[in-house]
């Protein structure tokens, strides 16, 4: 059963801007990991962290650097989620988080999908 959906878009020049601006946002919103990739990329991934955000309801228990999203083999996002974090998403009765990321003419999106077994909360 779908108990949240969650969606964010972000204009890629303007997140580029905030983050030469105010450099240490790399540092609290991203991975080690995800800090290496390319602003478009980032973009999409700051959205994909906002739509978990909506999804779940709220940010209680939610750390930016605890949610890591990170590719299976085949290329699909997927949301590797750790402490507090995982914590507050299984706390909330979800079972399995689903992510579309897209960027293109200067803007990044995403959506989420979060089901579990029961009613939503």
């Amino acid at each position: 059963m779908i108990v949240g959906i969650g969606v964010d878009l972000v204009d890629i020049a303007r997140f580029e801007r905030t983050l030469e601006r105010t450099p240490r946002l790399l540092e609290r919103l991203f991975s080690p990991t995800e800090r290496e990739l390319k602003p478009r990329s980032l973009a999409a991934r700051y959205a994909a962290k906002e739509a978990l955000i909506k999804a779940l309801g709220g940010s209680d228990g939610v750390h930016w650097t605890e949610i890591e999203i990170t590719p299976e083999p085949s290329g699909r996002p997927w949301f590797t989620l750790s402490g507090s974090t995982a914590d507050a998403v299984a706390g909330r009765g979800i079972t399995t988080v689903h992510l579309s990321m897209s960027h293109d003419a200067g803007f990044a999106t995403a959506y989420v999908v979060a089901e579990g077994p029961g009613e939503p909360t």
